[in-house]
């Protein structure tokens, strides 16, 4: 059962990757066409649902690991917590992504909901790090 948890684990941490790369890709919407936009905007939605469920993914089995050592109160309290507030933002930044995509589609100007994109873009980037740091280094009891 732990192979398979591991494996799964990675997965998750692999479908995660979105929030890696979110910034970057978020930083090319000021260059792109309105129909860009609208098609970089659509695509964004889609893989940042990917990234949470990848999330839930590895809350799950992430709780399993965690019952299979022994670490820190603190440790498991800090993660948990990063976690929530990666979901939470990651959930957040969906909406300004739609925004842009009816804006696009509309032929309206979408410059705030970008910017506000891609500010919550660098602040999950910051926390996936940290919890990526964290899972490398976790502390034993």
């Amino acid at each position: 059962m732990y192979d398979v948890m591991i494996f799964l684990h990675i997965v998750g941490a692999i479908g995660m990757g979105i929030y890696a790369i979110l910034p970057f890709l978020a930083k090319r919407f000021r260059q792109l066409s309105t129909p860009a936009q609208e098609g970089l905007a659509s695509g964004l939605v889609t893989a940042g649902r990917i990234g949470q469920y990848s999330l839930v993914l590895q809350l799950l089995t992430g709780g399993y690991l965690i019952s299979q050592s022994e670490y820190e109160v603190s440790w498991m309290v800090t993660v948990i917590v990063l976690f929530v507030a990666l979901g939470a933002l990651s959930g957040i930044v969906q909406a300004p992504l739609k925004r842009i995509v009816a804006a696009a589609s509309g032929g309206q100007d979408a410059s705030g909901n970008i910017s506000r994109v891609q500010t919550l873009s660098f602040i999950i980037l910051i926390l996936f790090l940290v919890v990526v740091w964290l899972m490398k280094n976790p502390w034993f009891a």
